[in-house]
């Protein structure tokens, strides 16, 4: 059975480093199905590095019914978003991948709140995640709720607290948590 990464990103991260584009080669080398988003900045640029590869195994994702980027010309898929607007309208497409990947390898700048709410659907589906964490130029494993609290505790407290007011991340966490809590079959 192919597993399959979603990969996401950061609008604002226009460069792949060596370390990323290595891991990029990996998930090549070993046939990785891929699922991505079609938004400027990361899905473009990831986009752009695995058409030039000339690889094959990739989906595009697709709020409604266009798509904004697809570099390698490879299947779309339009997830329908109903009545939703803004972020909420592009984080319907974000969930799908998310339950369709195994695991998630995202380029995170550190404030982008979609990028870590991937991170967090991927943690919350109990997949792992590689994060690219941007201010640090380095790569973060993130497997349970632990994993992702000890990643937020090294952003800006400004952009924490941006995040926090846009994806209610406090929440989320606190939700994660009670979820991840073993009950007591007695």
């Amino acid at each position: 059975m192919t597993m399959t990464v979603f990969l996401s990103g950061s609008r604002s991260i226009t460069r792949l480093t060596p370390a990323i584009q290595e891991r990029l080669d990996n998930i090549m080398r070993g046939g990785l199905r891929v699922v991505i988003g079609d938004a400027n900045g990361a899905d473009k640029l990831l986009q752009t590095y695995l058409a030039d590869a000339a690889y094959k195994t990739v989906t595009v994702f697709a709020a409604g019914d266009q798509c904004r980027n697809n570099s390698g010309g490879w299947e779309a898929r339009f997830i329908d978003a109903g009545a939703c607007k803004g972020r909420d309208f592009y984080v319907q497409k974000d969930k799908v991948m998310a339950k369709e990947a195994d695991y998630g390898f995202v380029l995170w700048d550190g404030k982008s709140a979609g990028s870590i709410g991937n991170a967090l659907e991927l943690v919350n589906q109990q997949k792992p995640a590689v994060i690219w964490f941007a201010p640090e130029k380095a790569f973060h494993t993130i497997k349970t709720v632990a994993d992702l609290e000890a990643l937020l505790n090294r952003c800006d407290r400004d952009a924490y607290r941006d995040l926090a007011r846009k994806i209610h991340l406090d929440r989320a966490l606190r939700d994660m948590r009670t979820t991840a809590q073993p009950s007591l079959a007695l």
